[in-house]
């Protein structure tokens, strides 16, 4: 017999399940119903912009490099055109018969045709550009031009190279550029509008940076923005068609303060002789002249050079790559007297009329050590200003030996010594003024009397570079006020300054002036033999560099046979007098005398930028 009560149960349990079932494909179908709402209506512009992109490729274009000008407008440094032999390697079959075939007509070296090989598979599997040959000349385009229409995967395309027209005599204070190292690269593409996408490069060399001097200095201004072309693609990756492109901003132009003609008569005046010319216009601090010799091609380590030729340069005893202007470090010699004048003046050790008489050396208290002077036999009675004029070696002796060292270390910094005073140089040394710290720390010795002593004819430890000097002989010209020194014109002066020599007043600056004038224009002048070289009044100090230390010109002949011993030459000057326009320092190393070797040079560039 049925038991309907079992049989109720059970039904209603199928129910049950049923129902269950039911509502879970049910549920299934309305999530598959939300999915493909969402694909095809919520979503639909997201994901028709992915699928664009992945049938799309962005390739950034290089943008053209600044010009450098002079402070006339004279163009220092350019794009110039160069042109490249290009092929389309998806559309050939044979290269190495592609390659024979080009050779009968252009000449294709050994290693240029391993690069198109070893390149040749990728580039035509992503329909790529390769380049065949790179700066093709005249004749070489002539001889394709006439042929092309038998190349149909072959054409001619421009791109640039760096250039100047001065490529030695402007090669330290221009730099050159280069391929750029791994950090270097990933900022430049960091500003890129794809930063990991490929470039279509405006430059033989691809990738470039500045690797010294303006160049460098204002690599980001002188670069430019990238440019984009987009492009179809197929599912490989191939590049089928252009479909939009953004025109690359070229990089800004850098006007300089420099003078090209100045730089041409430095260079003819230096004849070669290692050492540097910096010129400044004294009202601006202005740098117009930064010359370094001996100097190497920027258009040669800009646009290609072999690893034989670099590492001859880096190899070169002269050390061509040295940039003196700024980094070559020089006793400042006699050049310093009249920085240790206005000291003496201003701390109330001497006046104008002080004298001592100078025996031609002079005699440490403590231990009786020699100090001697040039002239043998002295120079007999000397005041400041005539110690000036014949560059009295015991008289700054005694005034030196009167100062402390503190204080005398601290008047020398406000002439820019010990210090960087460019504000856009590249590279610059800060030389050294010399202290009783420094001496512990570096030299773990004390100091002297005696260190005091040599440091007021600027010997001992004290150095400087050109650029320091010609900073210090514009604050002399500019009677004590001075800018901080500028390549560019539009740098903006953080710098700007008056000394401040309290104590210095205006008759004393026009009596300083006066003695230097007097150092080419007086009998007695130690530059004397200048005064018909000039057709204007200059203000001159001349300093001899000894770089050893000798007890009588009788043991420096014999040093003198080994010239990489002899003393070097150095002379600050400015002009014209009495309204002074450019200061201008010179350093000869091993030129022996200032005066003589120096001052010539000094004279030619001041001439050039007055007359």
């Amino acid at each position: 017999m049925i038991d309907l009560q079992e049989r109720f149960i059970e039904r209603r349990s199928f129910i049950l399940r049923l129902f269950i079932v039911y509502f879970m494909f049910g549920g299934l179908f309305l999530a598959v119903l939300y999915q493909i709402f969402q694909l095809q209506i919520a979503n639909y512009s997201e994901y028709e912009i992915a699928a664009l992109e992945n049938k799309t490729h962005e390739m950034n274009i290089q943008p053209i490099r600044g010009i450098i000008y002079d402070r006339d407008g004279k163009i220092l440094v350019k794009n110039i055109p160069t042109f490249n032999l290009i092929s389309v390697p998806n559309n050939i079959d044979d290269p190495e018969l592609f390659i024979e075939d080009i050779k009968n007509f252009i000449d294709i070296t050994l290693e240029e045709e391993n690069i198109f090989y070893e390149k040749f598979k990728s580039k035509a599997r992503y329909n790529r550009e390769l380049v065949v040959k790179t700066d093709l000349d005249q004749e070489q385009i002539a001889s394709f031009q006439v042929r092309k229409h038998n190349y149909p995967n072959l054409f001619v395309e421009k791109r640039y190279s760096r250039y100047s027209d001065y490529p030695n005599i402007l090669s330290h204070v221009l730099g050159y550029i280069g391929s750029p190292s791994d950090n270097e690269l990933l900022g430049i593409l960091s500003e890129a509008i794809h930063p990991r996408q490929e470039t279509i490069f405006s430059y033989a060399n691809g990738f470039i940076s500045g690797k010294s001097g303006i160049e460098k200095t204002f690599d980001d201004s002188l670069r430019g923005e990238f440019g984009e072309k987009i492009y179809e693609v197929d599912a490989r990756g191939k590049l089928l068609q252009e479909i939009s492109y953004t025109k690359p901003k070229e990089g800004k132009n850098i006007f300089t303060s420099l003078d090209l003609g100045s730089h041409i008569k430095a260079n003819e005046a230096l004849k070669g002789r290692m050492g540097a010319v910096v010129a400044v216009e004294i009202d601006s601090g202005a740098i117009v002249t930064l010359f370094s010799s001996p100097s190497y091609s920027i258009n040669d380590l800009s646009n290609g050079i072999s690893n034989n030729q670099f590492n001859e340069l880096i190899q070169d005893p002269k050390k061509p790559f040295f940039n003196r202007a700024l980094k070559g470090r020089y006793p400042p010699a006699s050049t310093i007297k009249p920085a240790l004048g206005i000291f003496g003046v201003q701390n109330q050790l001497i006046d104008w009329n002080f004298s001592i008489d100078d025996p031609g050396f002079f005699t440490l208290p403590e231990d009786g050590r020699i100090y001697r002077g040039w002239k043998k036999g002295g120079h007999g009675k000397v005041d400041l200003d005539k110690a000036i004029v014949v560059s009295s070696n015991t008289y700054f002796f005694s005034l030196a030996y009167r100062s402390d060292i503190d204080d005398l270390a601290e008047h020398l910094s406000k002439f820019g010594f010990g210090k960087k005073v460019c504000l856009d140089c590249f590279d610059e040394d800060e030389g050294l003024i010399p202290s009783p710290q420094w001496k512990r720390n570096k030299l773990n010795s004390g100091w002297s009397r005696g260190d005091t002593v040599n440091l007021g004819v600027g010997q001992g430890y004290m150095v400087a570079t050109p650029i320091q000097l010609a900073y210090y002989s514009s604050i002399l010209a500019k009677k004590g006020s001075m800018n901080a020194l500028s390549l560019v014109q539009d740098t903006t002066d953080t710098l700007n300054s008056t000394i401040g020599f309290n104590n210095f007043k205006n008759r004393d600056w026009a009596q300083l002036h006066k003695a230097m004038t007097d150092v080419i224009d007086s009998t007695e002048g130690t530059s004397r033999r200048l005064k018909n070289l000039k057709s204007f009044q200059v203000a001159a100090k001349s300093g001899t560099a000894e770089l050893v230390s000798l007890d009588s010109k009788e043991d420096y002949l014999l040093v003198r046979e080994n010239e990489t011993q002899r003393d070097h030459a150095i002379m600050i000057a400015f002009g014209p007098m009495p309204q002074p326009k450019y200061a201008v320092s010179v350093v000869i190393e091993n030129g022996e005398s200032g005066g003589a070797v120096a001052g010539p040079v000094a004279i030619s560039v001041l001439k050039e930028l007055i007359q």
